[in-house]
């Protein structure tokens, strides 16, 4: 329970650098909006087509994990690009261990349904 509290907090923490990233990198202020709303918004909706738990498109696990990856990974870059690379190092140890602890898990779960 603690684990799946945690992920939410990091996916939430993704969108929030996503938003700051896309506002700082864009030039101008339309531009800044736009990339601030955006990126996070289409990185939702891609999250929430294929990696959240109740996902229109079932994936297998690898499939989850690679999108998983994809968004916490930019999310990291995204940290770096700010001038943030602490920030983004133990943002990055802290997702791998919640999805390796959250692997674990659901293994184990399939598991003990069999």
């Amino acid at each position: 329970m603690v684990n799946e509290g945690l992920a939410f907090a990091l996916e939430v923490a993704a969108l929030a650098v996503l938003a700051w990233w896309g506002a700082d990198v864009g030039d101008g202020l339309a531009l800044s909006v736009l990339l601030g709303v955006g990126v996070p918004l289409v990185t939702a909706v891609v999250w929430g087509l294929f990696a959240a738990p109740k996902a229109r498109i079932r994936l297998p696990l690898a499939g989850v994990l690679l999108v998983k990856v994809l968004v916490f990974g930019a999310a990291t870059a995204a940290l770096y690009a700010l001038d943030h690379g602490a920030l983004a190092l133990v943002g990055a140890v802290i997702v791998v261990a919640n999805l390796a602890l959250a692997t674990l898990d659901r293994n184990a779960l399939v598991r003990n349904r069999a």
